[in-house]
């Protein structure tokens, strides 16, 4: 089975494409990448972008897809409007009816920006309707609405379902910036079918990458043709594996990686 990430890449190996293709390995599908902008990034923060030019972004897509038998596509870094624009216009030409897995990322877990302003209603306008899932956290999903953060399950609820009338399939909110001592995340589905995935918060400070692995082990189990309910379940057990080693890994000095491989190596 072959999934494609649509992503940046990340210098420090914890997020972005690195995060994407080591969460693919570890759950049996084989990755594939098309990168959409490079980071000088570490655990400490992003010290500068260089987008890649959207001309060349399609190039990867078509070699991509021209050639191999993509079976889901995760999108996560886009930056700019017209490398959002390249992507979705392309995705068009040669990925109808597979799955998408859209993680609108807006912000790393350092805190700096990762999309522009002006990219924000292209990723409402371009591709939600064309999600299979849409994968916002809380910070995300309050953007993509123009309203404030939701600070109770109720409310996550609400905006999930908001989010589903703009266009994509399903709606999975990540609760992990939430509080308590348990992490809520709900898919939101069609004819308002609710999963509610919840498990204990593990408490480390190594949470980099988190978003980007949750939203690829979703697409690794659309690749392998499980349900969304499955794939859903899941991503959430994968993570919160991977959370729960991230402390046997010491990777820099500030928010470590999450460890992808640590059903295999210590």
């Amino acid at each position: 089975m072959i999934a494609v990430t649509i992503a940046g890449s990340d210098s420090g190996g914890g997020a972005g494409i690195q995060a994407d293709l080591k969460t693919f390995s570890a759950l049996g599908v084989y990755g594939a990448s098309v990168i959409t902008a490079l980071t000088a990034q570490n655990t400490r923060g992003v010290q500068a972008i260089h987008d890649v030019d959207p001309d060349f972004v399609a190039r990867q897509i078509e070699s991509v897809f021209t050639d191999l038998d993509v079976r889901a596509v995760k999108i996560g870094m886009l930056s700019r409007a017209p490398v959002l624009a390249a992507v979705a216009e392309t995705l068009a030409r040669h990925a109808a009816g597979l799955p998408l897995v859209l993680d609108p990322v807006m912000v790393a877990t350092s805190g700096d920006r990762l999309l522009a302003d002006d990219a924000v209603e292209a990723l409402r306008g371009k591709l939600l309707p064309h999600a299979a899932v849409l994968t916002p956290n809380l910070p995300e999903a309050a953007v993509l609405l123009g309203e404030g953060i939701a600070e109770t399950e109720a409310a996550m609820l609400d905006q999930g379902r908001r989010l589903l009338a703009l266009g994509p399939r399903a709606v999975l909110m990540k609760g992990g910036h939430a509080a308590g001592p348990m992490s809520v995340d709900l898919l939101v589905g069609p004819d308002d079918r609710i999963l509610r995935l919840e498990g204990p918060r593990i408490a480390t400070r190594n949470t980099h990458g988190t978003g980007c692995t949750l939203s690829a082990a979703l697409a690794a189990g659309l690749a392998r043709s499980l349900t969304l309910t499955d794939a859903a379940q899941q991503a959430k057990a994968y993570l919160s594996a991977a959370l729960a080693a991230s402390d046997r890994l010491r990777i820099g000095h500030g928010n470590g990686p999450v460890h992808h491989f640590h059903a295999w190596w210590n």
